[in-house]
């Protein structure tokens, strides 16, 4: 009968746990997804030349990416980070051309990190 507790105990545990991990994993790619989002907007915004706007869409969508970072970093992701953080300094320096290079360079990025989550 002990032995049977514990294997019903061990089960409810593991069943939180596998809820746990999949709550994670959906803050995970929505974060992702966000950061997708406030990018395509940046390049959106680079492309009718207004580099502040497109600051503020990648500096949100960067945010995105930080706080999925601190759950998993992945190669695409960590590129993604670096392309934006690229095309946030051109867009404050007044180089919308460039910035907005290395904002679509973020979006691909983005998008082969949610292909590769089946996303």
């Amino acid at each position: 009968m002990n032995r049977i507790a514990i294997a019903v105990f061990l089960t409810i545990i593991l069943a939180w746990a596998g809820l746990g991990f999949a709550q994670i994993e959906a803050e995970y790619v929505k974060h992702i997804q966000e950061a997708r989002h406030h990018v395509t907007m940046a390049v959106a915004e680079g492309e009718k030349s207004d580099a502040t706007a497109l600051v503020q869409h990648a500096q949100t969508g960067l945010d995105h990416i930080r706080a999925a970072q601190k759950r998993k970093s992945l190669p695409d992701l960590d590129k993604a980070a670096q392309s934006l953080e690229d095309a946030i300094s051109q867009g404050q320096a007044g180089d919308v051309e460039k910035a907005t290079a290395r904002a679509k360079e973020s979006v691909g990025y983005l998008d082969a990190t949610l292909s590769g989550l089946g996303g």
